[in-house]
């Protein structure tokens, strides 16, 4: 006996936007390294040649952590899955960790909280989606998630014995 999957009726995956495009990386270490070589051309020519290793020690590691953050935030995401067995939200940190919580689609309610943001609500468990959203996705993203409930609660049956 073989375990079928339950087909995927409904399934958004948000993450939060790149920081920065390889472009955006580029310039950044061009100001780094203009920002370093001023003040070193300055003390070169006043004759305080030996500050110049001090004056570069700053550009990698500011590049180092700049990468290191950003990949960070490429492993961040948010998978918001419904099938037939239940509406199941994946939280994925930035070091790799997933977190899943599940919720009876019949009953989950989707609500905007005062600040803003979407919350899924069933008999007492609330549960914040979409965090790294902007407005207008989040109004997309809420509308998709409610329209899927929505299909859910009320499926349309076709019997072709009634056609």
């Amino acid at each position: 006996m073989s375990a079928v999957p339950d087909p995927i009726l409904f399934e958004a995956v948000s993450t939060p936007r790149s920081s920065f495009s390889p472009a955006g990386y580029r310039v950044l270490v061009g100001l780094l390294c203009a920002a370093a070589a001023l003040p070193a051309i300055l003390f070169t020519l006043m004759g305080a040649w030996p500050v110049l290793g001090f004056l570069g020690a700053e550009v990698p590691l500011v590049l180092f952590l700049v990468s290191r953050q950003a990949r960070g935030a490429e492993r961040v995401r948010e998978a918001l899955v419904l099938t037939p067995a239940g509406l199941t939200v994946t939280r994925t940190d930035h070091r790799g960790r997933s977190h899943a919580m599940r919720l009876d689609p019949y009953w989950a309610r989707l609500e905007q909280d005062a600040a803003g943001r979407l919350v899924l609500v069933q008999r007492g468990r609330r549960i914040s989606i979409g965090q790294h959203l902007g407005e207008g996705d989040r109004t997309r993203y809420a509308t998709a998630i409610e329209d899927a409930l929505r299909r859910y609660r009320r499926p349309i049956f076709d019997n072709p014995q009634l056609r």
